[in-house]
């Protein structure tokens, strides 16, 4: 039997910048006392690493039931942060007038303002909807931060090294996947390895090599869009226990290179998938002699499909470094490369 809950609606209101245990704290207090739970963050100015459509997705994907507003410049004239109290929370009455149609019961913080808060959307609400408005209840869920002793601006110093107060699928998101392309023998799944044990990271394998093995070659059209999404599946696991850097041995681009090799069409949901971004590209120059494991075409082949990447790379005006040599003077090359790039993925 599902106990009776104390509020029909409840309302938290943040910047979830990132959104990080404590927030999760008062928010899974909300969801147990109310029917309803209304979510809203907005930021002004917005905050490095942590921009809307980020908030939005860790918001939508942790907490599913609740209802998520998430407001941006310039469809809404936000408040600054550094805005006075009042200003705030007149601010936050007038977007739940206008978003939900009806006043909250509760308002949940960690914050002392909180008293204050309940008291500003009272007024605003009985002026909207009438004297007969029930007053809004502050309820105050660890406020002196002794159960989850975070905060944002904590965290916003270096998300890496605090990632254990953040939902894994939080800091998912701010895992740079970095891709291995090339043709078959050209090094991708031996330095996918390297680079993840250098940098205590993971890294996901090649799918698309498993399902051609378990099935001798002879693939089918429909396996190809299956191979495309697994790839991204575990992509997107393999994201939630990796640190600052995911390596991808090969992308839905290579699903979509042997699509028009084996069967001169491509499903529109490889075609989608081909597009998928990553953090970098890193194209493997097939500089040395061709290995033949039982599995693999020539050294002719191997040529021909280098030089599609490059082409397709291009056309589709993704950057990316070629990589020669040894494994050590590859992994250098990549270490140089991701110095800058982690710099740059971190304010996005």
């Amino acid at each position: 039997m599902n106990p009776v809950k104390r509020f029909r609606r409840g309302l938290v209101v943040g910047k979830f910048a990132p959104l990080h245990r404590g927030h999760e704290q008062v928010v899974r207090r909300a969801e147990a006392e109310c029917v309803e739970v209304v979510l809203l963050s907005y930021s002004k100015p917005e905050l490095a690493g942590c921009g809307p459509e980020r908030r939005a997705e860790w918001l939508t994907r942790l907490f599913p039931a609740a209802r998520v507003i998430v407001l941006a410049e310039p469809a809404t004239s936000l408040p600054a942060n550094d805005a006075d109290d009042l200003t705030h929370r007149r601010f936050v009455g007038r977007v739940i007038v206008q978003r939900v149609g009806g006043p909250v019961d509760a308002v949940f913080t960690s914050e002392a303002y909180g008293d204050g808060f309940a008291e500003e959307l009272t007024r605003c609400f009985r002026e909207i909807f009438g004297a007969g408005v029930p007053s809004v209840v502050h309820v105050e869920v660890d406020r002196v931060r002794r159960l989850v002793p975070v905060s944002g601006t904590q965290l916003r110093t270096d998300v890496h090294a605090q990632r254990a107060w953040l939902d894994p699928r939080v800091y998912a998101t701010f895992v740079a996947r970095v891709a291995l392309l090339g043709g078959e023998s050209s090094g991708k799944s031996t330095l996918a390895a390297r680079l993840a044990t250098e940098h205590g990271t993971a890294y996901v394998a090649e799918y698309g090599r498993d399902v051609w093995a378990a099935k001798s070659g002879r693939l089918e059209r429909d396996d190809l869009r299956a191979i495309a999404e697994e790839q991204v599946a575990r992509e997107e696991k393999a994201a939630e226990r990796a640190v600052r850097f995911l390596f991808c041995d090969t992308t839905p681009l290579t699903t979509r290179f042997y699509a028009e090799e084996l069967f001169g069409a491509v499903d529109p949901a490889v075609e989608r998938l081909a597009g998928r971004p990553y953090a970098h590209v890193f194209l493997c120059a097939p500089d040395f002699p061709f290995v033949q494991d039982g599995t693999r075409s020539d050294a002719a082949f191997r040529q021909r499909q280098h030089a599609w990447y490059e082409s397709e790379l291009a056309r589709r005006g993704v950057p990316y470094d070629v990589l020669t040599g040894t494994v050590e003077e590859r992994c250098a090359r990549v270490r140089a490369v991701l110095t800058r790039l982690l710099q740059e993925f971190d304010q996005r």
